[in-house]
């Protein structure tokens, strides 16, 4: 393993393409079509807010041309290394300026970014860059144990930098000479893996054409973003937070990274900084509005701020209202599709005949297309639940070297979510619950996220999962465990009578569990039912519906 400033130059092995840029580009002049890619367009924002204010970091704040420049130099860089277009560079790190560069860098390069998951453990690691054949790895100081001798583990990872005290020294003597790479919108631009919680994860291959597409589509409802607008990213740009990079770049936004969450910190550096945007996993959410110190601030700066990445009970969109006033977005998506649906506080709060939107996940986006099917592909009528598919501009283009996979989940040319869901007469889409998460008790369909969403409702509860536990009678009952805060007081009986005077009786849990421990959560900040559920099931030869 080594670091950038002493790494030897080799000769470049070859690199296979997956499209004929030249070809496309071709057919592009001959019918006149203007296309574009994300290098061009972030580097006509760099010269138009050359003096704005584009990264903040901790103390380390960056102008656009400071932040375009370190760009072109990680990218002159890399390709020293002998990388060439199209080749999948990995990445393991926190958000940091380092990240910040090398979302340039790969943009400038013709590079194709295969971000890793620092929560998840080396065989993820491993995985991830073996499938997608990376030539190379830049990963962060403090992360380089997960990955030492992975060079020699993988044939095609020729190259492991370590980002340690060395990397400013090296990324300056590197050229600013821009390298002007010819790059084609049908060119990768990302492989973004899957956040499951289940099996290997598969990498999701997007196009410069569709990255820039969905980030278009998740800003189409909000509010403008201005120049000079701040945009807080707390969770990694690498992941679902890194869709709102690209789109405060080019409008001359300044993205605000922090490398962890904390509650109290959050909320001061949204005073502090008069953040406009923001993102936000319900997780999150959940935990600024329990912090006492989340009353009383000033948070008029902000636009939007977007809560997506999962469902949001109606005690934690309801308090989240409370703290940051009408300005909360609600979206819905897949790293396979995306976006899909997205509403405003105006849509979400309302009262709206026929509808509930306190439950929903936003309406359809102009450019998404939305359909309920049946186990035979075929669509549904309103109200009824079926599989969630959808297809956008923003759509992956495949499963990265998994054509198995790829037909699966691509059925004429849409994407079967995997969610179970339905479409009222207005047009709000609710997710209903994971296909493979729904219990099925006596014959009875029963979907953990509304018992979860009732027993949100308890004032004392931070936390709640539920799942089906085998029954001897009705093959599954729902098992709810609940987080507590310390010191407070629930009891069992008070929580099953909530969930039998909202959803009735047939639908309240077999048994709850109480504790202080937080729920296990997945790299992305999914709850992870499947941790709590198996242990239950151990010994069990099948898993039955019952009589």
């Amino acid at each position: 393993m080594s670091s950038p400033a002493c790494e030897a130059i080799e000769e470049p092995k070859s690199s296979a393409t997956n499209f004929d840029s030249a070809a496309l580009a071709s057919v592009n002049v001959r019918l006149g079509r203007q296309v574009l890619e994300v290098r061009t367009l972030m580097r006509r924002a760099a010269q138009h807010y050359s003096n704005r204010e584009a990264i903040v970091h901790n103390d380390t704040r960056l102008t656009f041309a400071q932040a375009w420049e370190r760009g072109v130099r990680l990218a002159n860089g890399l390709r020293a290394m002998g990388l060439q277009p199209g080749d999948r560079v990995g990445v393991l790190e926190d958000n940091s300026v380092e990240a910040a560069d090398l979302f340039q860098a790969a943009a400038i390069a013709n590079l194709v970014r295969v971000p890793l998951y620092p929560r998840n453990g080396r065989p993820a690691h491993t995985h991830m860059l073996g499938h997608t054949n990376c030539r190379a790895l830049l990963v962060s100081e403090q992360h380089a144990h997960e990955v030492t001798g992975l060079d020699n583990e993988l044939p095609d990872l020729e190259h492991i930098f370590i980002r340690d005290k060395g990397y400013e020294a090296w990324l300056a003597t590197q050229s600013t000479q821009d390298p002007n790479v010819p790059i084609n919108p049908e060119d990768y631009f990302i492989i973004r893996h899957t956040g499951g919680t289940t099996g290997l994860s598969k990498g999701v291959a997007y196009t410069h054409k569709a990255w820039l597409a969905a980030g278009r589509d998740w800003f189409y409802t909000f509010p403008p973003v201005e120049p000079g607008d701040k945009c807080l990213h707390l969770g990694p740009i690498s992941h679902g937070s890194g869709y709102q990079y690209l789109p405060m770049w080019l409008a001359g936004g300044c993205n605000v990274m922090v490398n962890h969450f904390d509650t109290t910190e959050t909320l001061d550096l949204i005073e502090h900084e008069q953040i406009n945007f923001g993102f936000m996993v319900p997780t999150m959410v959940n935990a600024v509005v329990h912090d006492n110190k989340s009353r009383g601030r000033d948070f008029s700066s902000i636009k939007c701020l977007l809560i997506t990445a999962a469902p949001i009970q109606d005690a934690t969109s309801l308090a989240a209202r409370e703290v940051f006033g009408d300005v909360l977005y609600q979206g819905y998506g897949q790293t396979e599709v995306l976006p899909i649906s997205m509403m405003n506080s105006a849509q979400w709060f309302s009262d709206v005949s026929g509808s509930n939107p306190l439950r929903a996940c936003g309406l359809a986006l102009p450019f998404s297309e939305v359909e309920i099917w049946d186990e035979e592909n075929n669509v549904l009528p309103a109200n009824e639940v079926g599989e969630i598919v959808a297809r956008s501009d923003g759509m992956m283009t495949e499963f990265w070297d998994n054509p198995e996979a790829t037909a699966q989940r691509m059925v004429n040319g849409w994407i079967k979510t995997g969610d179970l869901g339905k479409i009222d007469g207005n047009g709000y889409l609710y997710v209903v619950d994971r296909a493979d998460d729904m219990i099925i008790s006596g014959g009875f369909n029963i979907w953990p996220a509304e018992i979860e969403n009732v027993l949100a409702g308890h004032p004392n509860i931070l936390e709640v999962a539920v799942f089906g536990i085998p029954h001897e009678r009705w093959g599954e009952t729902p098992h709810a465990h609940c987080v507590v805060a310390q010191g407070t007081s629930v009891n069992e009986e008070e929580l099953m009578q909530m969930v039998i005077d909202d959803l009735g009786s047939y639908k309240k849990p077999g048994g709850i569990t109480i504790t202080t421990d937080p729920l296990p959560k997945s790299p992305v900040g999914k709850i992870k039912r499947k941790d709590l559920r198996e242990p239950y099931w151990a010994g069990v030869d099948r898993r039955v519906s019952g009589s």
